[in-house]
């Protein structure tokens, strides 16, 4: 019997979009009133714009039943149409997110990590580093593990976690780990910081802010849920990687993982030595390192800021690999690094595009605009209100993982949210902080899993890996994060957290 493939990430996305449009034709698209909400973090004052929920309602009819308008089937002057789903998720937003600037996001860094990798350095740089450590190779994995997820925890570290897989996927795959690995111990450590921090901005900041919280406020209790967090992390990760490294073929990467073998193996027998050429190259990133994490925690660098500093880091790495002739490198190497590094990247980049078609088909995810993401959103979100008090609270955990497929971004997801969540908590007994505990736990675990994460595709398209063949690794321990972050999203509504 023939064994059946999984589907490719495209063909997945494709009918989401098409079970999309359906509900278009069911549930009635609705929407709310928006206001300024201003709140402390760390001694200033900010606004952001959300939702105002007892101002919904559903687009009506003439006779004033609710009004149910299905997405056509190809939309014109753009109008948006399920078979426009990739254009236009493709060109949607602007250069602060999603879709367009997280697109030119990857594929700017991956073209400046393509020229790095173009002058061999970093080649060089884990050969070395593989002669070094030796026995002793395994110990990088919980120094990586915790990095990260502080990095993810203290500013919220996402999508820098692609540029930095470039560089630890080769590295795990010649310490005789895999790419899966790589992966774990950068994205998945990031977004298990990002979902435990005390004083994420870009999250529990904005979450603690919208429902009325004192920003900053719990972080014992989540400092302490973060280590726990880690730990597990750190363990699973080790004893997975111990694993691989004792039979490779064990790693549903392996195939995938000969890309990085070959690589490295030509490496090998070309040059071994760790010129200062090389020294030069790492130095550079490192410092770009060093600058990226200023310029997020100090000036509040995003998107457009990072992209440009990593293309600064590409630029003073070819010019270095010229001087030096690092790897025979020419000034048209350059180019030639920034167009391979960059196209290793596309298909990672038009993922993410076409699952913003997902959100654009239900409507988009502007709760002033009518949608049908908006009418699912208050629907569900009152849902939680028939229980009991830890129950209610279990309940909006679960829709915050689930409502993270269609709005992954960690402040959107709160201004959507947490003006529904906060309230709800006060009728059922919950204290907010719970709720803010159950969004952030939701919406950071479930981003290491959905294909709608545009910092997921880019890891693991980093790491040659399809969606299907990450998800069928990730899902037991997806399953494990879930089931522990119940046990401390339902103790603290018990306990009575504040």
């Amino acid at each position: 019997m023939k064994k059946l493939k999984a589907p490719d990430t495209y063909v997945i996305i494709f009918f989401v979009v098409l079970f999309a449009a359906a509900l278009t034709y069911f549930i009635p698209p609705g929407k709310f009133e928006t206001r300024q909400h201003t709140y402390q973090y760390k001694g200033k004052t900010r606004t952001k714009t959300v939702l105002a929920p007892s101002t919904f309602e559903t687009v009506k009819q003439d006779n004033g039943n609710s009004k149910v308008d299905g997405v056509p089937i190809f939309g014109t002057h753009g109008e948006t149409g399920f078979l426009n789903y990739a254009f236009d998720g493709l060109t949607s937003g602007d250069k602060w997110g999603t879709a367009v600037g997280v697109v030119a996001f990857i594929l700017v860094i991956g073209g400046a990590f393509g020229i790095v990798m173009e002058t061999g350095a970093i080649e060089s740089g884990i050969l070395k580093m593989a002669e070094y450590t030796k026995d002793k190779d395994i110990l990088i994995i919980p120094v990586m593990f915790f990095l990260f997820s502080l990095g993810g925890a203290v500013f919220g570290m996402g999508e820098e976690a692609i540029a930095f897989a470039m560089i630890l996927v080769p590295m795990m795959v010649a310490l005789g780990f895999d790419s899966i690995t790589g992966v774990l111990v950068t994205f998945v450590a990031t977004q298990i910081g990002f979902a435990t921090s005390w004083m994420n901005p870009f999250g529990v900041a904005i979450a603690q802010g919208v429902a009325g919280v004192p920003v900053m406020s719990g972080a014992l209790f989540r400092i302490f849920m973060w280590s726990f967090f880690t730990l597990v992390g750190i363990v699973y990760t080790t004893l997975y990687a111990k694993k691989i490294k004792k039979n490779p073929t064990q790693s549903l990467a392996y195939e995938t993982d000969a890309y990085f073998r070959d690589d490295l193996a030509r490496k090998e027998d070309l040059e071994s030595d760790f010129s200062l050429g090389d020294k030069l190259v790492v130095l550079a990133v490192l410092l770009t390192v060093i600058w990226i994490i200023y310029g997020v925690v100090a000036k509040g660098y995003y998107i457009p800021e990072i992209a440009s500093q990593f293309f600064v880091m590409g630029l003073i790495a070819g010019v270095i690999g010229v001087i030096f002739n690092l790897n025979n490198m020419k000034i048209n190497d350059i180019a030639k690094g920034f167009r391979q590094g960059a196209r290793d990247l596309l298909g990672a980049a038009l993922v993410v595009g076409m699952a913003k078609g997902i959100i654009l088909v239900l409507g988009g995810d502007d709760p002033s605009q009518p949608s049908v993401l908006n009418t699912i959103l208050y629907t569900a979100g009152n849902s939680v209100a028939d229980f009991s008090a830890s129950i209610s609270a279990w309940f909006m955990y679960v829709f915050q993982s689930i409502f993270n497929f269609f709005v992954v971004s960690g402040s959107g997801q709160a201004a959507l949210t947490m003006p529904l969540m906060a309230p709800l908590a006060d009728i059922v007994k919950v204290n907010r902080q719970v709720a803010v505990l159950a969004f952030q736990l939701g919406d950071g675990f479930t981003n290491i899993i959905v294909p709608t994460s545009a910092a997921l595709m880019g890891t693991i398209g980093v790491a040659h890996l399809d969606w299907t063949k990450w998800a069928k690794f990730q899902f037991k321990l997806q399953i494990g994060l879930f089931l522990l972050g119940s046990l401390f999203v339902i103790g603290a509504a018990l306990f009575g957290f504040h």
